[in-house]
């Protein structure tokens, strides 16, 4: 059981940058492909970036491509999120993901995402 803890949600300023970490327990997160979701109210949940376990691959949505940055550190089981220029749109709650062990990045950025665990969220408002 692979458990997961997001930090570093906040209100922001558009314009401003946050950054978000998730904590992973267990000693497979080096083997784990890794990846956030969000999800704001009135809208489906929504893929926004993913990173494979070695870190060699990056996903990321169109809607934050160029201004998001996913990041992972194997050595302290975690997995960052780095976000700039945000945007009143950015406003959501994030979700920590992770694959099952050896998962591709192709089961967080698919549709239906194939989601192992999740994180139970941190709240991003990036006020206009």
């Amino acid at each position: 059981q692979v458990q997961l803890v997001e930090s570093g949600g906040g209100l922001v300023q558009a314009g401003g940058s946050l950054r978000l970490s998730c904590a992973a327990s267990g000693d497979t997160f080096s083997r784990t492909t890794m990846g956030w979701f969000r999800l704001a109210p009135g809208k489906e949940r929504e893929f926004v970036a993913a990173i494979s376990w070695t870190g060699s691959n990056v996903y990321y949505a169109n809607s934050v491509k160029g201004r998001f940055t996913i990041s992972r550190d194997n050595a302290k089981n975690t997995v960052y999120l780095q976000m700039n220029g945000l945007k009143p749109e950015d406003t959501a709650v994030y979700y920590c993901a992770a694959t099952a062990k050896y998962g591709p990045t192709s089961a967080l950025y698919g549709s239906p995402p194939n989601v192992a665990y999740w994180g139970q969220g941190t709240q991003v408002t990036i006020s206009s």
